[in-house]
């Protein structure tokens, strides 16, 4: 292979290696190390022995389909079926539960000065995207893949009945980058189309886009029936309800042809966050009459300018967002202006994006706003800030990410009193259309440290080696997975094979395995954890992914520890406590590591 990468976004792409596929049997025998630490003795022997009659009876028989597809011409991974499986499978609602957000750094701007620089750093990227000129990423010298970044603009997720579908470019529907030249502002609930770049494909002005973005927040009263509530619906529900629209009246089509093409969303909210939790709750579950949550990128600017994006997370991963975040915040606006070769043409076109609705319609879009409200209000975050960093974890010989997660694992212990599953999101973009790999935290090792921690009789090098070898274990785990060597995925597309082909495969009765208690218990979050490290923003933030599961987001920084947590309401007393432990937990590991360099 010539050793010199490309420098085209997409340069690299099928020069990098395929995600490898596991045997089964390497699977089996990490499915079981992965599950046995969460089980008794009882429900491990019972996972074992359904995982043996798995593996002698119709899991080679799917294996070998999936081993069939991964060969097939125009496959790129093994999990291409999986992602549209996973992502646009789910039927319950995205909003809250699947997209995700970032809360930008200030930047000392007013509302519409910040919006219109928003703007004009995503067209900007945007049309270096366009030409292949966004540098493709490298990771230790290894380029990664730059798919998703297909992904970015005027894709737009549509509701199915048994499964979603993507409205993207660089399709065989839609080939090539986008062409649109409008985005869609939010004000009030009111829609508008802004023309972005003017009739010759040049960008306006900043100065022109603030005045489009003024001439927008003078419109008029807030939107009597704001139709973006119907997003936030569970997905067979919502594609119903469109269905509704599509018949109500043809000026409907034209209005969803609109907002589904547009390059990305701008939401410009009137109210001012009293501090970052609120910021971040807005961003996640804000004002459901102020968005469309299945466009792929929303920008959302609050009445003091401070701004941060929510993103549909079907095609797109933190990785990526974080790229393009750090792009559009790293360089002023008046750079990203006279970069994309923004030049004086007036004021943008702009006009309102208006439904027709029917009385039932009507009646939808309410009772779509006050359901989501309501699970908005039985959904409770918190933010922790710590004036600790990666430097220090590094100077105290340990890696920062291995660092936390014990500290998590800690504090769940001493919060609820045991330790239970908990979800890492390993990036594996190193692989030809890699996204991540999922993976599981708790190991033996895991068990052994915050037993030990907790013992009257356990000595400070007790406690430092049971410590150090749940972190080796760890890090560990995280290249295991980086290698595309982990099971969960593996067994769920089995899983998923069987549904899609199994009768012509001769797989027709249930599947046992999917009901142990290792595959169940292995799977039901009880952390569901993430890291985006990155200066240019404050805060990470997604959903919690079952009742009793809290959402962990963080950004670790050199000097910095920012968290943003989240969890139903029945259980966020929980939350608060594991949040007060996870404050002590990281000062007493650090004094912990610290005393063995002192002595």
């Amino acid at each position: 292979m010539n050793d010199t990468l490309s420098t085209s976004t997409f340069g690299n792409e099928d020069r990098l290696p395929r995600v490898p596929l596991p045997t089964l049997e390497e699977t089996c025998e990490r499915f079981i190390e992965w599950c046995a630490p969460l089980l008794t003795e009882e429900e491990l022997a019972a996972t074992k022995a359904e995982l043996e009659a798995f593996a002698s009876g119709p899991g080679p028989i799917l294996h070998a389909e999936l081993e069939r597809f991964n060969a097939a011409e125009g496959v790129h991974s093994w999990l291409d079926e999986f992602w549209p499986s996973r992502y646009l499978g789910r039927r319950d609602r995205i909003a809250l539960n699947a997209n995700f957000i970032f809360l930008f750094k200030d930047a000392g701007l007013p509302q519409v000065e910040r919006a219109a620089a928003l703007i004009a750093a995503a067209v900007d990227y945007k049309l270096l995207l366009d030409e292949e000129r966004i540098p493709p990423a490298v990771q230790r010298g290894r380029p990664l893949s730059m798919v998703q970044n297909k992904f970015l603009f005027s894709t737009t997720r549509i509701p199915g009945v048994e499964q979603d579908t993507v409205r993207a470019p660089y399709s065989d529907e839609h080939p090539g980058p986008s062409r649109a030249r409008h985005i869609l502002v939010f004000f009030r609930g009111n829609m508008f189309r802004m023309e972005v770049l003017g009739a010759e494909g040049r960008p306006h002005t900043l100065e022109e886009l603030a005045a489009g973005l003024q001439e927008i927040m003078k419109a008029g009263p807030p939107a009597d029936e704001p139709v973006g509530p119907l997003t936030t619906k569970a997905r067979a529900e919502w594609a119903a309800s469109r269905q509704a629209l599509l018949a109500a009246d043809p000026r409907n089509a034209e209005a969803l042809e609109e907002v589904e093409t547009a390059l990305f969303c701008v939401c410009l909210e009137e109210l001012v966050p009293a501090d970052a939790l609120e910021a971040c709750d807005q961003l996640l579950h804000g004002n459901s009459a102020n968005r469309w949550f299945d466009k792929s990128v929303s920008l959302i600017v609050f009445g003091d300018g401070s701004a941060g994006i929510n993103v549909e997370h079907c095609g797109l991963d933190g990785t990526t967002i974080l790229s393009f975040v750090d792009a559009m915040l790293e360089t002023s606006p008046e750079e990203h202006s006279r970069r994309s070769g923004a030049r004086p043409q007036g004021t943008p076109a702009i006009r309102p994006i208006e439904f027709v609705l029917t009385d039932d319609l009507r009646a939808d879009i309410r009772a779509a706003a006050a359901s989501f409200a309501d699970y908005a209000a039985n959904t409770v975050g918190k933010t922790i800030s710590l004036d600790f960093g990666s430097d220090r974890i590094k100077q105290l010989k340990m890696s920062p990410d291995a660092f936390v997660q014990m500290a998590y694992q800690l504090a769940h212990k001493r919060a609820k009193g045991f330790v239970g599953a908990t979800y890492e999101s390993i990036a594996t973009r190193q692989y030809h259309y890699g996204r991540t790999e999922a993976m599981r935290v708790v190991t033996p090792e895991v068990l052994r440290f915050v037993e030990v921690m907790d013992d009257p009789a356990a000595d400070a090098a007790a406690r430092r080696a049971a410590f150090r070898a749940a972190a080796e274990k760890h890090v560990a785990r995280a290249k295991e997975c980086q290698a595309g060597q982990a099971p969960e995925q593996h067994l769920w597309e089995l899983q998923l094979i069987a549904k899609r082909r199994g009768e012509q495969l001769g797989v027709t009765g249930p599947l046992p395995l999917y009901e142990t208690p290792g595959w169940i218990k292995m799977r039901d979050d009880y952390l569901s954890t993430s890291s985006a490290p990155s200066v240019n923003i404050q805060y990470f933030g997604f959903g919690s992914t079952s009742p009793h599961c809290i959402g962990v987001a963080y950004v670790l920084l050199p000097d910095r520890f920012n968290l943003y947590l989240s969890t139903p309401r029945p259980v966020a007393e929980q939350m608060h406590a594991f949040a007060d432990h996870l404050t002590k937990a990281v000062r007493e590991l650090e004094d912990l590591l610290a005393s063995e360099q002192a002595s």
